[in-house]
């Protein structure tokens, strides 16, 4: 099949064209530059923010280009403007971090803007041949920016798992693709719901779905393919371990509610039940190991498992109000893990030794803007309102419920019960708890723009939550 590509096509893409333009820029200006580091980092700014602007600006239409094969407007502008706030808020993150760990050098931002490039890619795939290209261009940034402290021994170690794990999931995934497409006649995603009627019942087909749903629960980091998040987010610098829990997974959930749309998962029943049992388990094992650990990092990373969980959840319920809610919550956690990770950042030393729990003992005294900020992070991670974790969860337990999965909501409110003692163990040791303070460093004003911005936005999210879903209504 021939394609009538055009420069039509090209200039529909929007956000996406204006990050690849911007990730060849930033290139340009590593190799032409001495000291392009600075440069790099102002320029990935300007290209985020473009890219966002451009997004936001087509929200209110929807279409396709490249012979139907690409989505643009809508649903795929929207999650375009997610991923450039996690891009922003992870790039005046990282500025002061590179650098107290002698890693600035502005490869680092032409990785970070090609992941993001893939991320696009992904959310605006309209056929499994563009998913997979979209997520081989986020993936391989992503291997390398986890080991991108390359001094530090546990930075290599992540990376090498990561692309290791990753692998084997991308060959689960292909395969997946390969039997779908052997039993519908096309990688259009269009396509598969005309001729589910047709193949639903094909133990191939359903094979292809169970495949392809492997690669899904790796990229999404839920069970029982989350064995790479602990240490893999542990090991990576902090505000790649930021951006990946954040951007990555919004970007694998994108791809999974276009993939795995109400009408296949209707269609496909078996497939509908074994994604509830993973967002059961994933909850449950996620929020029962995040207890114990002491690592805040690793707390973290236990913690996206359970998230993970969470929103699978109203992607369970296959109706227009777990949408809206996966849509809502993706952004509300974008916001409130970045900032959370963004401290925990701004609190390591140039040695890049993992912060415990019990070392944020009477953190206030010596930093208490950031233990204000850490504060209002676990606040919203916790699900306590005002803040948007709260309406996050809100919406997909009530999407479920709706979809007759109300055993899986009560067991979202449980476990979100048990995340409480977790989270807000944080908030009790720096607040209520005398230890050794840790060493005092200069605050970077970058990066309390970045955390300040996104208690700002989890707080306005909070108290308007139907300003967003408003708009992504009008994607279903």
């Amino acid at each position: 099949m021939s394609l009538p590509i055009t420069w039509t096509d090209v200039l529909a893409l929007g956000p996406i064209a204006v990050t690849f333009a911007g990730t060849l820029l930033v290139v340009i200006l590593e190799a032409i530059l001495k000291s392009a580091y600075r440069w790099a980092f102002w320029a990935t700014l300007a290209v985020l923010a473009v890219a966002g602007g451009v997004g936001l600006a087509g929200m209110g239409s929807q279409g396709s280009v490249f012979g139907g094969t690409v989505l643009t407007g809508g649903f795929a502008s929207y999650f375009a403007v997610v991923f450039s706030i996690a891009g922003v808020l992870v790039v005046l993150l990282s500025q002061s971090y590179l650098v107290k760990h002698n890693a600035a050098f502005g490869e680092y931002y032409a990785l970070v803007l090609s992941s993001i490039v893939g991320m696009m890619t992904m959310a605006a795939a309209n056929d499994l041949v563009v998913f997979f290209i979209g997520l081989e261009t986020m993936s391989i940034p992503f291997y390398v920016l986890a080991g991108f402290t390359r001094g530090v021994p546990e930075s290599n170690e992540a990376s090498l798992k990561y692309f290791l794990f990753g692998a084997f999931a991308t060959g689960f995934l292909l395969y997946g693709i390969a039997l779908v497409y052997g039993t519908t006649g096309s990688t259009g995603l269009p396509a598969l719901r005309a001729s589910l009627a047709g193949v639903s019942t094909d133990p191939v087909f359903v094979i292809g779905l169970g495949l392809m749903l492997v690669g899904f629960v790796f990229k999404i980091a839920a069970v029982p393919f989350h064995m790479w998040v602990p240490d893999v987010y542990e090991g990576a610098p902090t505000t790649v371990s930021g951006f990946m829990s954040t951007g990555g997974k919004a970007a694998a959930f994108a791809a999974l509610i276009l993939v795995l749309a109400p009408q296949v998962l209707g269609a496909a029943p078996g497939v509908r039940e074994l994604m509830a049992v993973i967002a059961a388990l994933s909850m449950i094992f996620g929020n029962l190991i995040a207890v114990t650990q002491s690592s805040i990092k690793r707390m973290l990373a236990y913690s996206s498992v359970a998230h993970a969980g969470y929103i699978l959840t109203g992607v369970v319920a296959a109706n227009d109000a777990g949408s809206n809610g996966v849509l809502f919550y993706l952004l509300a956690y974008t916001l409130m893990n970045v900032g959370a990770f963004g401290v925990v950042a701004m609190l390591e030393s140039a040695a890049g030794e993992n912060i415990r729990i019990d070392q944020c003992a009477g953190l206030p005294r010596s930093r208490p803007g950031l233990s204000a900020l850490m504060a209002v992070f676990m606040f919203s991670l916790t699900g306590i309102p005002p803040f948007a974790g709260f309406f996050g969860k809100y919406y997909v337990f009530a999407g479920a419920i709706e979809a007759g999965y109300t055993w899986l909501a009560i067991l979202g409110v449980l476990m979100s019960v048990v995340s409480a003692y977790y989270y807000l163990r944080v908030v009790v040791v720096m607040y209520f708890q005398e230890g050794t303070a840790l060493p005092e460093s200069r605050t970077p004003s970058l990066g309390m723009i970045a955390l300040v911005l996104s208690a700002v936005g989890l707080l306005g999210l909070g108290l308007l939550p139907s300003t967003v879903v408003d708009i992504t209504a009008r994607f279903f």
